[in-house]
C-alpha cells in the first residue's frame, strides 16, 4: 500500500489525518516541524507528502524545495490556510502536485492523493519506456525518440493528475492541441475538452463565446447562453493562439484564473469556474509582455507549466516514427494498404525545413496517398516534391 507523510504543526490535523489516511489503508507517518518531516523523509521517502505550509521551525516552501531536491519526483500536496491567488501560482511553481484550504476536507484530500498515486505510476511507466533508447516512444497522438520530446513526455506524466494551468508554446503544426488533449484525457477523461481558436473570432463574440451573454445583452441575443468556462464544467477550456486575445478579455481571463469566476456577457450573477485552463501560442509570449502587447500578470498565471515542443526540423530523428504512425492512421480513413515511402523520398524529407512541421508532413502524406497506385510512395506520388513552392534545401546546417 502506498505511504504518505503528514508534516503539519496542528496536533488535532495531524492525529484526524492519520486515523483517516489509516484507516483507508495507507502506510502514515506523521511529523509537526518540517525539519522532522524532512528527516524522516530521507530516512524513508514516502509515495505522497502531505505539507502545511505554515510551520513553527521553517517556511514550507522551503521544505517543499528540499524535498524536490532530495526527490524531484516526490508528490506534494500543500495545505493552506491562504485563499490567495499568489500562494497557489508559488506552491505550483514550487513544484507542488495539487494545494488544499484549510479546514481540510477529507473528500478533496482522498481525491488529490489518488490523482498524486495515479501521477506517479504513469510516471514510472513513463521512465520504464524511456530506458528503450531505441524504442519509438508515443503517449497518445504524440510520438517522439529525442531528449526534448523525453523530457516533455515526463512533464506530461507530472501535470496530468493535477489541475495546474499549462501553457504550451511552439511553431505551428508542432501539435500543441494533441498535447493538451493528452493531459485532458490522463485528468479528467469524462469531463469535456473545450478548444477555442482566439485568433479566429472577432473580440466582440469570443467574449460571449468564452462567458455566454444573458437574454438582451446585446443585438442578436434573444436567450441566454452558456460560455466555454461553463460548458467546461469540471474538463478543460483550451485557449489556442492565446497572445492573439484583446487587452480587454485579457484582464477577464486574469480574473478567471485568480478568483475563478466570472459574470455572463449583461448578467449580473457570478459563476464559478471549474474547468481546467490550457494555453497555445506560437509567439513569444515573454517578449510581447515586454513590449507592452500581453499582460505580465496575466502571462505568471497562464505560466504555471511550460511546455516549449520543438519544431520538426530539429528532432529529424522523429520523422521516419511519425510517417510510419501517419500513414497507419490515413491507410484507416482511406482504406488504403500503403507501407512506407521510398529511400528517395526518405532522403528528401531529412533534408526539408518543415516550415509547417507535423502538420505539413500530415497534409502531404494524405495527398499522396490519396493519388498512390502503389503501396510504397515514391517520388511520382508527391508532385511537388523538389519543387520551391513545396520542398526546399536544407539553408541552415544549424537547425539540425
Amino acid at each position: 500500500m502506498a505511504s504518505i507523510l503528514v508534516i503539519d504543526d496542528d496536533e488535532s490535523i495531524v492525529e484526524t489525518l492519520d486515523l483517516y489516511l489509516t484507516e483507508e489503508g495507507y502506510t502514515v507517518r506523521t511529523a509537526l516541524t518540517g525539519t522532522d518531516g524532512l528527516n524522516k523523509y530521507v530516512q524513508e521517502a514516502a509515495d505522497v507528502v502531505i505539507l502545511d505550509i505554515r510551520l513553527p521551525d521553517v517556511d514550507g516552501f522551503a521544505v517543499l524545495e528540499d524535498l524536490k531536491e532530495e526527490n524531484e519526483n516526490v508528490k506534494v500536496i500543500m495545505i493552506t490556510a491562504f485563499h490567495d491567488m499568489e500562494t497557489t501560482i508559488n506552491a505550483m511553481k514550487g513544484g507542488a502536485f495539487d494545494y488544499i484550504h484549510k479546514p481540510v476536507n477529507v473528500d478533496e484530500l482522498d481525491l488529490a492523493i489518488k490523482k498524486a498515486l495515479k501521477s506517479l505510476e504513469m510516471e514510472k511507466k513513463i521512465d520504464g519506456l524511456l530506458m528503450e533508447p531505441s524504442r519509438n516512444f508515443r503517449v497518445g497522438d504524440i510520438i517522439g525518440t529525442g531528449n526534448e520530446m523525453r523530457e516533455i513526455f515526463k512533464t506530461i506524466g507530472t501535470v496530468s493528475q493535477s489541475r495546474a494551468t499549462v501553457l504550451i508554446q511552439g511553431e505551428s503544426g508542432t501539435g500543441k492541441e494533441l498535447i493538451a488533449k493528452v493531459i485532458h484525457n490522463n485528468t479528467s477523461p469524462d469531463e469535456p475538452f473545450i478548444a477555442v481558436n482566439c485568433s479566429a473570432i472577432v473580440e466582440t463574440l469570443l467574449e460571449s463565446e468564452l462567458f455566454g451573454h444573458e437574454k438582451g445583452s446585446f443585438t442578436g441575443a434573444v436567450a441566454r447562453k452558456l460560455g466555454k468556462f461553463e460548458l467546461a464544467r469540471f474538463g478543460t477550456v483550451f485557449l489556442d493562439e492565446i497572445s492573439e486575445m484583446s487587452v480587454n478579455l485579457q484582464a477577464k481571463l486574469l480574473r478567471v484564473l485568480q478568483e475563478m469566476e466570472f459574470e455572463r456577457v449583461g448578467g449580473k450573477d457570478t459563476v464559478k469556474v471549474h474547468a481546467r485552463i490550457m494555453a497555445a501560442t506560437n509567439k513569444d509570449l515573454r517578449g510581447m509582455v515586454k513590449e507592452g502587447k500581453f499582460r505580465d500578470d496575466l502571462y505568471y498565471r497562464l505560466n504555471i507549466v511550460a511546455i516549449n515542443l520543438p519544431p520538426l526540423r530539429s528532432r529529424r530523428q522523429d520523422i521516419a516514427p511519425l510517417i510510419d504512425y501517419l500513414l497507419s492512421k490515413i491507410n484507416l480513413d482511406l482504406h488504403k494498404k500503403i507501407v512506407g515511402v521510398s529511400g528517395e523520398v526518405m532522403e528528401k524529407f531529412m533534408n526539408y525545413v518543415w516550415p509547417g512541421n507535423i502538420r505539413e508532413l500530415e497534409n502531404l502524406l494524405v495527398r499522396a496517398c490519396v493519388v498512390a497506385k502503389g503501396q510504397v510512395l515514391g517520388v511520382n506520388d508527391f508532385p511537388d516534391l523538389g519543387k520551391d513552392s513545396a520542398i526546399l534545401p536544407v539553408k541552415d546546417d544549424t537547425a539540425d
